[in-house]
């Protein structure tokens, strides 16, 4: 069957200064752009199949938002809304885009503005339907790139990773032409921290650019995806929050692609199959205000320690963090006594497990955020499938492993969903999804 193609990249930096999403306890309105956000699309079709894959260079999509443009681009262009994937980069240097019920205490962090989710909203429909008006005979191909040094676990340098990056190729079928690129890397983009009032896509964005230039050619779309990263930093390899940091990962990111991109081999058949689960995840558990105030305490006390013996930079980082894990959980604990937990969890759910398969690889989309020991499960079970996560929605937080959660740190702190219980139940449904192919 033959594969046919079309790709658009429609722009959604931000017109005018806006508050920039990401670190908590910091007004951080934009002074300028260092480069710009995109939404960038690919539309696939082989044998009758028609599939959108989107990626935004935003930190979080709502699921409400990708109802809204998936019903949209159905609409106009006759891709079915299941057969639509939309993802987010997780850049910590773009505008918010919901209102997490964890930070809703944090006087610093102002409502996300309804006016640019709009913007956005129809900037995705957009970058959609230029795209399947674009279509053309194609041939794919995919090579896995090695993106050592971009990162490593966030608590544990040593700790698990997977720093394997998918990089899928679309080529013009007459020319040989690449016409759009795709890459899911397992990292979080916070080389840019709360000191940075520029909007950046952080690393993927300037890698997206090196690619361009180099090798893939200026018209080349290309679509960034972030696997799963809820344990895994670009912390303990940077020296610095600096721009130039984040140049230097995007290289290290580009020039891996650059390796991979040839060593690729094209086809121009292949089958296009799309298939998505949905399922409802358990909440978690909250402490009592004394108990979350308590472990505010602690937290705090901890870090003023750390600062005090001047320890290492990424230990302060990392305590840090856990202060404000710490607060949230405080937060959480008073919503949750209040019902409200409850409510954020109903306008999560039911998560959504979407797997597009494109011959032989299969692209497999989760909300939110989760440790990378989950996807390692599934890349164990099924090989030459890849993880994109971010995508079709968000859980209001982190899924962890049974040892984060036992440990307490931040990421198992701002959570409202059982850990590890709901990570386990995304693996078994992607598992079954998979099987039944």
């Amino acid at each position: 069957m033959q594969i046919s193609a079309g790709t658009a990249a429609v722009e959604i930096t931000p017109q005018q200064s806006i508050f920039l999403a990401g670190y908590p306890h910091v007004g951080r309105d934009s002074t300028g752009i260092h480069d710009p956000l995109l939404s960038s699309a690919l539309c696939l079709e082989s044998g009758g199949t028609r599939v959108l894959i989107i990626g935004n260079d935003i930190i979080y999509l709502s699921r409400q938002s990708v109802m809204r443009v998936r019903k949209r681009i159905a609409h106009q262009t006759g891709v079915p809304a299941e057969n639509i994937l939309v993802s987010a980069t997780h850049t910590h240097s773009g505008p918010k885009m919901l209102d997490p019920i964890a930070t809703q205490d944090d006087q610093a962090v102002p409502k996300a503005d309804v006016a640019y989710i709009a913007f956005v909203e129809d900037a995705i429909v957009e970058a959609a339907t230029r795209a399947t008006g674009r279509m053309t005979p194609a041939e794919v191909g995919l090579a896995v790139a090695d993106a050592t040094g971009v990162g490593t676990n966030r608590r544990d340098p040593n700790g698990p990773r997977d720093l394997d990056v998918p990089v899928m190729v679309v080529r013009d079928l007459e020319r040989h032409k690449p016409i759009a690129a795709m890459m899911a890397c397992s990292m979080h983009p916070t080389v840019l921290h709360e000191d940075s009032t520029l909007v950046s896509g952080d690393f993927p964005g300037l890698a997206r650019i090196q690619l361009q230039k180099n090798v893939l050619g200026e018209e080349c779309v290309v679509l960034y995806h972030t696997g799963p990263a809820g344990n895994q930093s670009p912390r303990h390899v940077t020296k610095a929050n600096t721009f130039d940091e984040a140049e230097r990962l995007g290289k290290i990111l580009a020039g891996a692609a650059t390796k991979a991109i040839a060593s690729i081999e094209y086809r121009h058949v292949a089958s296009i199959e799309c298939r998505h689960a949905n399922l409802t995840l358990p909440l978690r558990s909250f402490p009592n205000e004394i108990d979350a105030r308590e472990r505010l305490r602690r937290a705090v006390a901890r870090l003023e320690q750390l600062k005090r013996e001047n320890a290492p930079r990424t230990a302060i980082r990392t305590a840090e963090v856990d202060w404000f894990g710490a607060q949230e959980t405080l937060t959480l604990a008073r919503a949750a006594a209040e019902g409200r937990v409850a409510q954020a969890a109903n306008a999560v759910m039911p998560a959504e497990v979407q797997a597009i398969t494109i011959g032989p690889w299969t692209f497999v989309a989760w909300p939110g955020e989760m440790f990378i020991e989950f996807a390692l499960e599934v890349k164990r079970r099924r090989p030459n499938t890849f993880i994109i996560s971010y995508a079709n929605g968000e859980l209001q937080g982190y899924l962890v492993t049974r040892a984060a959660a036992e440990e307490g740190g931040y990421e198992s702190q701002n959570a409202i969903f059982k850990s590890p219980e709901s990570g386990e139940m995304l693996v078994k449904t992607t598992l079954e999804l998979l099987t039944s192919q």
